[in-house]
C-alpha cells in the first residue's frame, strides 16, 4: 500500500464521485484516501492526509476546484492537483494554470487516461490534452479583474447595484464602473451580455 499514489476526490454529485473513486481503485498503483463533496472539505483533508493527488471537479459548493488548488500552492502543500471537468472553455484552462493546475482532463476521458494523467502528475509532469491548450492559447487571456469578476456572477445572479454593493462592500459607484469596465473589455452592450460572454469563455 505504502507505494501506491494517494489520492482525495473532490466532486459535488455523489454519483460521479462514487464511480471516480471505484474506478481508481482498481489500478493497482492508486489508492482512494478520501471523498469530498464540496472545495471546503476537499482543502481540509488534503491539509490532514497530504495526498499527492487532489483530483477535484471545478464547480463545487463553497470553494471551487480552482480555488482550493489556489490555496494548496499558496500554502506549499506536497499535493498536486488534476481538475476534471465537463468544461473545456479555454478560460478554465487558463485559470487552472494560474492556480497551480497541473493536470486538466474532460469527464469523458477513458478511465486509462485519467489513471495515466494522475501518474504522469504524481512524477512531476503535466497533463493537459493538447486540444485544449491549443484553444486556451488561441483565446488569449483572461481580460477581468478579480472584482469584476465578483461583480459580474452576483449580476448574473439578478442583484442591483446597491445589493452587488453591499455584498462586497463597495459602494454602488464603484461596482457601476466595475461591471461598466467588464462590459467595455468583453465589447459586450449591458452587463447581462457580459455575463454571458465572460461564462462562455470560461472566465466566470
Amino acid at each position: 500500500m505504502s507505494d501506491r499514489l494517494r489520492i482525495v476526490v473532490a466532486e459535488d454529485q455523489a454519483l460521479v464521485l462514487g464511480a471516480i473513486a471505484a474506478l481508481l481503485t482498481l489500478e493497482p498503483d492508486l489508492t482512494v484516501v478520501g471523498r469530498a463533496v464540496d472545495g471546503d472539505a476537499a482543502l481540509t483533508l488534503v491539509r490532514l492526509l497530504k495526498p499527492d493527488i487532489l483530483l477535484s471537479d471545478i464547480e463545487m459548493p463553497g470553494l471551487t476546484g480552482l480555488e482550493a488548488a489556489a490555496v494548496i500552492a499558496a500554502e506549499r502543500l506536497p499535493t498536486a492537483t488534476v481538475i476534471v471537468t465537463t468544461f473545456a472553455r479555454p478560460g478554465y484552462l487558463t485559470r487552472a494554470r494560474a492556480a497551480g493546475v497541473r493536470g486538466y482532463l474532460l469527464k469523458d476521458a477513458p478511465v486509462e487516461e485519467l489513471a495515466a494523467a494522475i501518474r504522469t502528475v504524481a512524477a512531476g509532469g503535466r497533463a493537459i490534452p493538447q486540444t485544449l491548450a491549443a484553444a486556451a492559447a488561441e483565446a488569449g487571456r483572461d481580460p477581468l479583474t478579480d472584482r469584476e469578476r465578483d461583480a459580474l456572477r452576483l449580476a448574473e445572479d439578478g442583484l442591483s447595484n446597491k445589493r452587488i454593493a453591499e455584498r462586497l462592500g463597495l459602494s454602488s459607484g464603484t461596482v457601476r464602473n466595475y461591471l461598466s469596465d467588464a462590459a467595455g473589455k468583453l465589447g459586450a452592450a449591458n452587463r447581462i451580455e457580459a455575463g454571458r460572454l465572460a461564462r462562455r469563455n470560461g472566465w466566470l
